[in-house]
């Protein structure tokens, strides 16, 4: 069993049931009838939160028993959520397919699939679509509470700036704060946030 499957298998939401905050906090951007794609969706409280904002949404991960909960959270919800079990290392990345790209602490890729991927979300978000991403800064390994343990994996402002530099940015922001989603996100935290539209 995969790290991520035997991490999904146990009782409850490892991450929570309730959206990412700094994704709850763009509701106001989420337009009603556009197409969204959340990125390593796991359990899928991201993809059910786009989904119960009128968005048609694809949830694509790696892990099967993730996606499972997802469908299982997304029909107590009442929303309709489609998902993909895939390596997101070999994804397509269709070109201008979604309106919304949902990027919620995808940081367990390494620089060189991290690369690939945020250049498939550029790719795959439609002219005026939007990139809603939150990470954690090399700061947050003096906290020890989430994320990944090695530093390259991590974002910083110059980073995200220079591979999103096709893309307009919105809001671009590095904070702490105390997290409190699931059992493996709580806890003071070294954030960066980025919303990004894709010019027309």
């Amino acid at each position: 069993m995969s790290f991520w499957d035997d991490r999904y298998s146990q009782d409850g939401y490892v991450f929570g049931e309730a959206p990412n905050g700094f994704l709850a906090r763009q509701a106001d951007r989420l337009q009603a009838g556009g197409t969204a794609l959340a990125v390593a969706d796991g359990e899928g409280r991201n993809g059910v939160f786009l989904a119960e904002r009128g968005l048609d949404v694809l949830s694509i991960d790696a892990s099967p028993v993730g996606l499972a909960k997802a469908d299982k959270l997304a029909a107590r919800r009442g929303v309709n959520l489609r998902t993909q079990c895939l390596d997101i290392g070999a994804y397509g990345w269709p070109e201008a397919a979604f309106d919304v790209v949902a990027a919620i602490f995808i940081q367990f890729a390494p620089p060189a699939l991290r690369d690939a991927m945020f250049a498939g979300m550029v790719r795959t978000l439609k002219p005026g679509g939007l990139l809603l991403l939150e990470g954690y800064r090399p700061e947050q390994l003096g906290y020890g509470t989430g994320g990944p343990s090695q530093v390259e994996n991590l974002y910083t402002e110059e980073l995200l700036r220079a591979r999103f530099a096709a893309l307009e940015i919105l809001v671009l922001e590095s904070y702490d704060a105390e997290l409190t989603e699931g059992i493996a996100h709580a806890g003071p935290s070294a954030l960066i946030d980025l919303v990004a539209r894709k010019p027309d």
